[in-house]
């Protein structure tokens, strides 16, 4: 029975026939010549939709296997990290650089969040959302490392996820700088992947405990 091809960042669909892809945009933004090129290849290689996800990507939906090669080769973009047990996603928001609302630069850290660690091997899949103020746009809050700005800098969550038993991250730091919420980030995902076997890392965390985890990482 045919499958997904992870080696080619494929995902099967639901006619067990054809795949979508899905290039890296890293915190969803991309320039006209990106759409552009995009669409050239669905339109080329004849794909039944095109789907905006929940990960800001763009996935191309209802390609043929022969043709997947060929459709990264005219991509020429990096497969956004859609399956397999590692970093998916970097879920970020308009922040200081485009949003009046924003209280922190949520773009410049989510892109450095993703330039760090999309696609890394975990013991399960693990999401980032980063948010330049309360309002949460990225939901950091049900990601398994969120970052919410307020006016007194970072809070940093953890544990959190949307999957079948929906779980509210935990504030781990609050009012952290740019590079104190990076190196936080940094240790959160060096012990969890050190440690934790085949969990999301909010089971992780309950399983030894916040304040253990906590004591490791801070």
């Amino acid at each position: 029975m045919p499958k997904d091809l992870m080696e080619k960042g494929a995902i099967l669909q639901r006619d067990k026939e054809t795949y979508a892809i899905a290039p890296h945009i890293a915190g969803g933004i991309i320039d006209p010549a990106g759409l552009k090129k995009i669409a050239e290849v669905a339109e080329k290689y004849k794909a039944a939709a095109l789907k905006i996800t929940s990960a800001q990507r763009i996935a191309i939906v209802g390609l043929k296997a022969e043709d997947l090669d060929s459709a990264w080769a005219d991509l020429e973009m990096k497969p956004g990290a859609a399956i397999g047990l590692c970093v998916r996603s970097v879920k970020i928001c308009p922040g200081t650089t485009f949003c009046k609302r924003g209280l922190q630069d949520s773009v410049g850290v989510g892109l450095k969040l993703d330039e760090l660690y999309h696609g890394m091997e975990l013991p399960s899949k693990f999401k980032m959302g980063v948010s330049g103020c309360p309002n949460s746009c990225a939901e950091p809050a049900v990601k398994d490392l969120g970052l919410m700005g307020t006016a007194k800098g970072w809070t940093v969550l953890v544990g959190g996820n949307a999957a079948r038993k929906p779980r509210l991250g935990v504030v781990l730091a609050e009012a952290l700088s740019d590079e104190e919420a990076l190196a936080l980030a940094d240790k959160v995902i060096k012990y969890y992947k050190a440690n934790a076997e085949k969990k999301r890392l909010g089971e992780f965390i309950e399983e030894i405990g916040f304040e253990k985890f906590k004591g490791a990482v801070l």
